[in-house]
C-alpha cells in the first residue's frame, strides 16, 4: 500500500509514521510533505497513493488548497485538532478523521473502516466542492489563536511561530518559552495571557507555572500524591502535573 502524508509538525509526523508502521507493516511511505507546495509536488510528480494521511493546516495554507487543485482518487483521512462539530461535514461525506491527540486504537479504527470502505480498491474521485464546504466551514468557526510571539534579541527581533513552543515556563511577571531545540525565550506575557492567547486543544496549563504543547510529550507516568509526570521531547527534566490539574489533563490528552 503506497502512503502519502501530509504533516507540518514534526512530532506529530513522527506518531503517525510510528502508527502506519505499526498498523501497515507491508506499507510503502511515497512522500512526506509539510506545505501545499511541497504536497502539490508530491501529487503531481507521477506516484499514485493508495491512502492519504492529512493534517488540515499546513506551514502555507490548508490541505484543502491540494485537493481542490489536484485529481484525488483515493481515501483520505483528516488527522486534524479541529473540534467535532466540525468535522461532522467530513463523516456526511464519507471522509474519515483522526482528531488531536488520537491514540494508536483511534488509527486502527480508522483504518479498518477504510480497509472494508475500499477493499476491492476501485477509484473513488471526491468531489471538490466537499473541500469548499470544509474550507469555509473552517473559515466561520475558526478562533484566531495567537501564532507567533515577538522575541528581543541582542541582535534584534526574533519570531518565533507557537507551535514550535514545547512548553511555557512562567518566570516572575513574564514568561520563558522553551523551543524545539531546548533553547529558552523571554516571552513579554503572563501565563494566564497566553493561555488566553493560543489554542486549548494543543496547549495545557498543568500546574500554576507551566503550560505545554501536546505535540512534544513523549511519555506520561504516575506520580506520587495524584500527580502526572510528563517527559517531554525537549529538556531533561519531567514536568509534573498539580494535584487538581490531574483529572482534568487526563481528559484533555484523551481528546
Amino acid at each position: 500500500m503506497k502512503i502519502l502524508i501530509l504533516e507540518d509538525e514534526i512530532p506529530a509526523y513522527q506518531k503517525l509514521l510510528s502508527f502506519v508502521q505499526f498498523e501497515i507493516p507491508n506499507h510503502q511511505l511515497i512522500g512526506w510533505a509539510r506545505s501545499v507546495e511541497e504536497a502539490k509536488l508530491l501529487l503531481n510528480g507521477g506516484q499514485t497513493p493508495d491512502l492519504i494521511l492529512s493534517d488540515i493546516e499546513l506551514l502555507d495554507g490548508n490541505s484543502f488548497e491540494v485537493f481542490e487543485n489536484s485529481a484525488i482518487n483515493c481515501p483520505i483521512i483528516f488527522c486534524t485538532a479541529f473540534d467535532k462539530y466540525v468535522l461532522k461535514a467530513f463523516q456526511t461525506n464519507g471522509i474519515a478523521y483522526l482528531l488531536k491527540p488520537y491514540t494508536l486504537e483511534n488509527f486502527q479504527e480508522a483504518f479498518h473502516k477504510y480497509s472494508t470502505l475500499f477493499a476491492k480498491n476501485e477509484p473513488q474521485n471526491i468531489d471538490n466542492q466537499v473541500f469548499q464546504e470544509l474550507k469555509n466551514i473552517l473559515k466561520q468557526d475558526k478562533k484566531a489563536y495567537k501564532q507567533r510571539f515577538t522575541i528581543k534579541k541582542k541582535g534584534g527581533i526574533k519570531l518565533i511561530e507557537t507551535k514550535d513552543i514545547a512548553y511555557f515556563e512562567a518566570n516572575g511577571d513574564f514568561c520563558q518559552g522553551v523551543d524545539t531545540a531546548g533553547q529558552k525565550h523571554v516571552i513579554n506575557f503572563t501565563l494566564s495571557d497566553i493561555e488566553n492567547k493560543i489554542d486549548p486543544t494543543s496547549f495545557f496549563r498543568i500546574n500554576r507555572s507551566q503550560l505545554i504543547n501536546i505535540s512534544f510529550i513523549e511519555k506520561i507516568e504516575p506520580y506520587f500524591k495524584n500527580r502526572l509526570s510528563i517527559k517531554m521531547t525537549v529538556g531533561k527534566d519531567a514536568l509534573l502535573t498539580s494535584g487538581t490539574k490531574t483529572p482534568e489533563f487526563r481528559k484533555w490528552i484523551e481528546g
